[in-house]
């Protein structure tokens, strides 16, 4: 079952963090294909929020082809769309690493201290 805890520090709007949430989870195959999803109402009554918002951050996710709905049986995780979710998420990772690379090269840090400092940082 996914664990969802709210923010009250995030930047991101309530249904925004529940989306993405959701989405690690299935990176993660804490949520598996098929597997049901919390119902809307259980969701929102347990994270202490409107259905709406619920509603919205499953709708978005069945927009997106993540999540699917069954009519009267609620929404569950989809099957094609985990491994395209998982490339975007490495995608943005590499645009980032590039970035940080750019940046420890500006401060003259050789590749040996880079690797160097990420094994430290991998490890804590």
């Amino acid at each position: 079952m996914i664990q969802i805890l709210l923010s009250n520090t995030s930047n991101l709007a309530i249904y925004e963090q529940i989306i993405a949430q959701i989405k690690d989870a299935i990176i993660k195959k804490d949520a598996l294909p098929d597997e049901p999803l919390p119902s809307i109402r259980a969701l929102a009554q347990d994270l202490q929020i409107s259905v709406i918002t619920t509603k919205r951050a499953y709708e978005e996710l069945e927009k997106e082809g993540l999540v699917y709905s069954k009519p009267g049986k609620g929404f569950y995780v989809s099957k094609s769309k985990t491994e395209m979710l998982k490339e975007k998420r490495i995608q943005t990772l590499e645009t980032q690493m590039i970035e940080l690379i750019r940046q420890c090269k500006n401060a003259e840090l050789s590749k040996e201290d880079m690797m160097s400092m990420l094994d430290v940082l991998y490890d804590e």
